[in-house]
């Protein structure tokens, strides 16, 4: 069994503000509270705070600008919280590719220690399936936008469960309910209750639950613009806030009731010795007179969601829990109030342990869901015909020259351009990548080299040597085996290195649209230094050296000289001779001035 004790202030003088947090601008704000084992739910209108205290609890959420202390069973968070306790996201963030059982087995192979069999893992995951009822469907697809897979229900029940492998005595849920219709929120409630009474501490925001949820609940947490507002058991509630003037009706649900009361959309009423009930004065909106001062000393009036909160630090339920929090503390030891520090990432299995399952995690996805693979391949295959049809059995005159040089621009344009799809590989799985990581499934350098391993062999080898296969001997290139490979290698080194540029704009930006715009213009931008658009040695010296960082620049150069070098035009020696002087001054007019072919050697060649 595991208690939560929680008391939370921001530092003196300084307003909460943590970051991405909904509290801005809040000058006073203060949690003191006590969660035990059960369903602890923390319930308010939308922008309330109530992801963002989860967060801080869960030691999730950057913690600057806050001091105070969490507790579990009465001593200070574990370095590794939030690797040992269990967190739900609200969005269901799943490989929906994956099966149920494949999905909770790559979680108990990355977040159980090496330490226990591989049999054990397999059991555990059986286990937990069938505490969750997901046995029909444990070897059924999650499903993905594509795909058809389980229900919403037997999808978050799924994240439940790969939250559940490592046995969390606290497991906290955003927003469990999102999405559901009325049938699952029961379902995945009534689960969590059934979890809560082996000894669990489930903490959960919730926005508005219906009654037969609400019921469930063991204690409450309101909370209103940051503040807390009250907190204590649920069955309590509706007595406290009867006690400050606020009447809930017959038939209203108590946590519809709860919400309208924080937001100032219900008036409080009170009973006089006649037995008529008239409107209160004690808490409205139009009864403020007293005033507050904020961070910065300026005196303002105070706002409703204050005054509540006021109320409640005067209530006996308040006064109960600082007394717990005083029995704690004695029974703890004396303890100051410090600034709340971000908490480490620990791992159970070592990097070549977490580099496996990533990996085969990646390349499952990739034949579970080949129409892009497919595509790629189809695409290439086409523009491979395309391409050998237009340039196809190239000559050995002027004209030949002119071909060459153009299909090698094209080609080099081309393994740039069908690189940009590499910009959604950091973007798509952001936020599944974000969660695990946090989590302590693996390093990132072993999620990296995983992607890296997944993309660049199915996605960008097979295509170029398919393109290459058709190109290269439709168009009549030089029909030499080492030349053919070593054009094959000259496209497989600019896809790669188009791809790695494209990821790296993926990494740091979240959207595709912005990506996509950043990635196709820096090729663009890219296209103008390759040597074929304008005379590189003619640009002046404060722009020449961006040919450098030009990727079809080095394709293209790197193309001509595999195919001209040893390529007779005709048979006559000095029209050789200019004609290959001339494919000298080309490439020394692609900036590489050292001669990827020495003039000694066309001399030589000609011969």
């Amino acid at each position: 069994m595991a208690s939560v004790t929680l008391r939370i202030v921001p530092k003196t003088g300084a307003a909460l503000r943590p970051f991405h947090s909904t509290f801005i601008d809040i000058s006073f704000v203060f949690y003191s509270g006590v969660l035990n084992p059960g369903l602890n739910a923390i319930l308010g209108p939308t922008g309330s705070g109530k992801s963002s205290l989860l967060d801080i609890l869960a030691a999730r959420k950057d913690r600057r600008g806050l001091c105070g202390e969490v507790l579990i069973d009465g001593v200070p968070q574990p370095s590794n919280f939030k690797c040992i306790s269990g967190y739900v996201v609200q969005d269901d963030i799943i490989m929906g590719t994956l099966t149920v059982r494949e999905n909770l087995l790559f979680s108990a192979a990355l977040r159980l220690p090496n330490s226990i069999r591989f049999k054990e893992k397999e059991e555990k995951v059986d286990q937990i399936i069938a505490q969750l009822g997901l046995t029909k469907v444990s070897d059924s697809k999650v499903g993905t936008e594509l795909i058809r897979g389980v229900s919403g229900g037997e999808r978050k029940r799924t994240n439940i469960g790969m939250e559940l492998i490592t046995d969390p005595l606290v497991l906290f849920l955003d927003e469990p309910t999102t999405g559901l219709d009325s049938s699952t929120a029961k379902s995945v409630l009534t689960l969590l209750k059934r979890l809560s009474r082996c000894g669990r501490t489930i903490i959960f925001s919730i926005h508005q639950p219906q009654y037969f949820i609400f019921k469930l609940f063991d204690s409450l947490t309101l909370l209103v613009n940051g503040r807390m507002v009250y907190h204590g058991p649920s069955k309590t509630a509706l007595q406290y806030f009867s006690f400050i003037g606020y009447e809930c009706e017959t038939f209203n649900n108590p946590a519809d009731f709860f919400l309208d009361v924080i937001t100032g959309d219900s008036s409080p009423v009170v009973t006089n010795d006649k037995g008529n009930r008239q409107r209160a004065v004690g808490l409205n909106n139009e009864s403020s007179e007293s005033l507050t001062t904020n961070y910065m000393g300026v005196e303002q009036e105070k706002t409703f969601a204050e005054k509540l909160a006021e109320a409640y630090v005067k209530s006996s339920q308040y006064q109960e829990t600082v007394g717990m929090l005083k029995k704690i503390k004695r029974n703890g030891g004396v303890r100051e109030m410090k600034e709340i520090q971000m908490q480490s990432i620990t791992y159970t299995t070592s990097f070549f342990h977490q580099l496996f399952w990533v990996s085969n995690r990646i390349f499952k996805n990739f034949i579970r869901n080949p129409h892009s693979s497919i595509a790629e391949v189809f695409l290439n295959s086409l523009l491979g015909l395309f391409l050998g049809a237009i340039y196809f059995g190239v000559k050995l005159d002027s004209s030949g020259i002119q071909n060459r040089v153009g299909s090698f621009h094209f080609l080099a344009s081309y393994e740039c351009f069908s690189s940009v799809s590499a910009v959604a590989l950091f973007i798509q799985d952001r936020k599944i990548f974000i969660h695990e990581y946090i989590s302590g499934y693996y390093r990132i350098s072993a999620y990296f080299l995983a992607t890296i391993i997944g993309d660049l062999l199915p996605i960008r080898t097979l295509p170029a040597v398919v393109f290459s296969c058709i190109t290269y001997w439709m168009v009549g290139y030089q029909r030499i085996l080492t030349n053919f490979f070593f054009f094959l290698l000259i496209l497989l080194l600019t896809s790669y290195s188009a791809t790695s540029l494209a990821m790296a704009v993926g990494a740091g930006l979240d959207t595709m649209t912005t990506a996509g715009v950043i990635i196709n213009g820096i090729f663009v931008f890219a296209m103008t230094f390759s040597g074929l658009l304008v005379n590189l040695p003619s640009i002046s010296n404060w722009l020449n050296w961006l040919q450098y960082f030009s990727i079809p620049r080095y394709c293209f150069a790197a193309l001509q000289a595999n195919e001209f070098r040893n390529l007779y035009f005709c048979n006559d020696k000095q029209r050789n001779d200019t004609t290959l002087s001339q494919f000298h001054q080309r490439i020394e007019n692609l900036g590489f001035r050292s001669g990827l072919i020495k003039q000694a050697e066309l001399k030589q060649a000609l011969n």
